[in-house]
């Protein structure tokens, strides 16, 4: 029988040792976190008699993990980019805040600095042949209804392989490729060309996989588009939609599939369609409207600051 002493005032004391709490230095936050997540790992090994051979199977993982900067991949595998944002929502419930455009996920292949557009901007370079001529275009609505001229749009998604330009293992794409900032026109509007993307997996080699088929799990996302959205005197709103049609849309690994985020995709190939946006042939388009929510009591109070690659 496995020994019961988690409880004892030999592990709380020491709890608190390894903690930092007895020690005058150091963050105060960080010890109250550390002290947390230390007792409730302390608790697990207890009752579920974790092993030392699988406890060091575990360092060993999270060591796989770092070096394959694979934790921002895994993260939203495991539901904890969900959970935030179920917990935003909750937030905005308790003080009656209604949301036009759900939030989700961010992911973790943002790049900052993309070129800046006016209104309408091509996000594809063209290289991609496999694609198909996609425009998708709305208008971004402020929390009383009324459209938001000069609203900053970024947009990015994958090319046809699923890969995001700055993390192509490829190496085809160029820089901010199927990458752009729009600034919405005088009537709120904003507008893009490129092609419809693909969904993609987890590296099938990688620990993020390694890990999902421990729990049985695929690793696959279905096709997405994603979104931040500001503009003055609201909420930064963190977004994506999900290509209509894929079979995956309500299946992503990565849980970030909502309702209302489904818009129609809606092929078009007649002669009417195709002149008026300046195309030579059938296209694919999707309309989506984006409505913010207003900064509470002066600021965005669900504002996330993380690490992000500046290119």
């Amino acid at each position: 029988m496995a020994a019961k002493i988690f409880n004892t005032s030999e592990v709380q004391d020491f709890l608190r040792l390894a903690s930092g709490l007895n020690q005058s230095g150091g963050n105060p936050r960080a010890k109250q976190i550390i002290h947390r997540i230390l007792s409730d790992l302390f608790k697990a090994i207890e009752d579920l008699n974790i092993t030392s051979d699988e406890y060091w199977a575990g360092v060993a993982y999270l060591n796989r993990l770092g070096a394959s900067s694979e934790a921002g991949l895994l993260s939203p595998g495991l539901g904890l980019d969900r959970y935030f944002d179920m917990r935003m929502d909750a937030e905005d419930e308790a003080l009656g805040i209604a949301n036009g455009t759900p939030r989700t996920i961010e992911g973790p292949l943002y790049v900052s600095g993309a070129p800046v557009a006016q209104g309408f901007a091509r996000l594809d370079d063209g290289s991609d042949t496999a694609g198909h001529t996609l425009i998708m275009h709305g208008t971004v609505y402020g929390a009383d209804g009324q459209p938001l001229p000069g609203a900053q749009v970024e947009v990015w998604h994958a090319n046809t392989k699923g890969f995001y330009s700055h993390f192509d293992p490829t190496g085809e794409q160029k820089p901010f490729n199927m990458r752009r900032t729009i600034i919405a026109d005088g009537q709120g509007r904003y507008k893009f060309q490129s092609i419809v993307p693909v969904g993609y997996g987890c590296p099938p080699d990688g620990p993020t996989q390694a890990l999902l088929n421990q729990l049985g799990r695929h690793g696959n996302r279905p096709a997405h588009i994603h979104f931040f959205v500001t503009a003055s005197g609201h909420r930064k709103l963190t977004t994506q939609i999900n290509i209509d049609g894929d079979p995956l849309v309500y299946d992503d690994f990565a849980y970030a599939t909502r309702e209302g985020l489904v818009p129609p995709l809606v092929e078009r190939s007649d002669a009417a369609s195709i002149q008026a946006h300046g195309l030579n042939g059938p296209f694919a388009e999707i309309v989506f409207d984006i409505t913010l929510s207003a900064l509470v009591d002066g600021i965005d109070n669900q504002i996330v600051e993380r690490p992000r690659l500046a290119a």
